[in-house]
Order: C-alpha cells, then structure tokens, then sequence
C-alpha cells in the first residue's frame, strides 16, 4: 500500500469519528509522527509504499486513538509553546496559545539584566516556568503544582530546555517563600456546571484538577488573589488567566484587596478579556 492511500483511509476513519474539520490536517501530522519525516518529506513522498505492515498498522493506531477524541498533543507526546516544544501527557494541561500572552507580559515586565523572584502557581508542563527561566536566566524562578504526575513531567521539560526551576509540590505558594517580583499563573477556572459544555478531547482526557475551581470557576482564583499581597513585593506584579465572562467577578476580587491595584484586563485573539494584571502598592 502506498502512503496516500493510508491517508485517504485516515481521512476517511476522521471523517466519520466527527471530525471532518481537523481531519486532513491530523492524518498528516500523525503520518509524519509514524514515520518520523517532516510534512515536506511526507509530501513528497506519498507516492512511496509504507516501509513495512508494521508501519501502516502503527499509524493507523494512532488514527484510531485520535478517532476516539485523544488530543493530539497526548498522542504524539509534546507541544508547541513559545517556540519551545514541551513533552506533554495526561498528567497535565496542553498549553494553549492564549496563555503565551502571560509570557508576552511577564517578559516586558522582567529586565533582562536585573535579579528578580519569579513563581509559576500550577505549573502543569512547566511552560511558564521554564519559558520565563529560559528568557530571563537572571531570574529566580520557582514553580507549584499540586500533581506529582505533572511535576514529573515538568523536571522533564526543565532538563530538556535546560532551565534553572525549584519545584514545589502542593496547592497555591506550597510553602515556597519570600517575596515575589512577578507572579504568574494560569490557574483552573471552568465552572463545573460547565462541564457537559467542553469538547470530549477536554473533559474526556485532560486532568480535572487543571480544569475544574468550583461552582463558579472562581475558587482557585480567589485563593490566589487573597495570597497575592503576602506573597508580591512592594511594587510586584500578578499576571493571571481567566475563563470567559468572569473580569467583573475577578475585578472585585482584586478590589476587595486593600493591597492590591487593577492595572488591567487584556483580551485574546478573540477579543475574550483574557489576562489579569494586578501590581502590590506600598
């Protein structure tokens, strides 16, 4: 059998799994993972037969594990993020494009030439951590989570990038102390009355503590906020993430907090007010 004609099969197993729209574009992907080639590579050579039965069977394992709804980043095992590829798993949250505007903000805020205390709170893969350790080698970062399974494959990431991180294992600050020039964090903040709404690679395979803060998705965002006045230095800074709709409800938290000063709420690239910018006043 030619590689094509694999394709044309996985198009085809996509296509009636639901997901015509996406179906093209992973067969593809998961062809060049089988195959170890580059799209390019895999282009120019779909004329080519399969290497071996062994190979076509693989590939069409793959196919059926992405037919099943697996994101596709837990089938190949890694992610995009920042230009830096991150080893991905069940264990943790797939980094998304909007969370890059955390880094965008924490690098603008974070001299390059300067020592500064950086804390990650539910770092996941590690993304943040290790992007902000990467760019800025000056700083001192830290990271939490409260999963072994996803610090484990933090320290992987770490090492992989070659970032200088202390990981924390537990809930919010988890004992790591002093004071901070730059929190950041994408935290879990879907509702769970939420839950029948998200698509099945989500709710289906991605950790629920990454996901789920309570009956307004607020819980772990309050706890974070409450602790953000201990925990910045004078003049520091909270860059957070929210989900869509909750700005007023995050706003008031930050007011409630005599300590603490909105500077902003910046949308995505949908125009979704996105990121929350709170800084630590005298």
């Amino acid at each position: 059998m030619q590689i094509h004609e694999g394709l044309r099969q996985a198009r085809q197993a996509l296509h009636t799994a639901g997901l015509s729209d996406e179906a093209a574009r992973d067969a593809e992907w998961l062809a060049c993972h089988a195959l170890s080639l580059d799209r390019a590579s895999l282009l120019a050579r779909l004329r080519d037969d399969w290497p071996s039965p062994e190979s076509h069977h693989a590939f069409m394992t793959l196919i059926a594990r992405r037919c099943a709804r697996e994101p596709m980043a837990y089938i190949v095992g890694e992610h995009d993020f920042c230009g830096r590829i991150f080893e991905v798993g069940p264990g943790v949250l797939i980094p998304r494009p909007e969370t890059e505007l955390l880094i965008d903000e924490a690098l603008r805020r974070l001299p390059r030439h300067k020592d500064t205390r950086v804390i990650d709170i539910g770092t996941g893969s590690g993304c943040l951590a290790i992007t902000i350790a990467c760019e800025r080698p000056r700083a001192q970062v830290s990271a939490t989570d409260i999963s072994a399974d996803a610090l484990r494959i933090a320290r992987r990431n770490a090492n992989r990038h070659h970032a200088e991180v202390a990981w924390h294992d537990g809930a919010l600050f988890a004992g790591a102390t002093g004071h901070w020039d730059l929190i950041v964090s994408n935290p879990p903040y879907i509702a769970e009355r939420d839950r029948a709404t998200l698509m099945p690679d989500v709710v289906h395979y991605e950790p629920p503590q990454a996901l789920f803060a309570g009956a307004e998705g607020l819980d772990v965002i309050a706890g974070l906020i409450a602790g953000a006045p201990t925990a910045l230095a004078v003049g520091g800074t909270l860059l957070m993430e929210m989900g869509t709709g909750q700005d007023r409800a995050v706003a008031a938290l930050v007011h409630a907090q005599p300590s603490l000063r909105l500077e902003d709420v910046r949308p995505d690239q949908q125009g979704i007010p996105r990121m929350v910018i709170a800084v630590r006043t005298a």
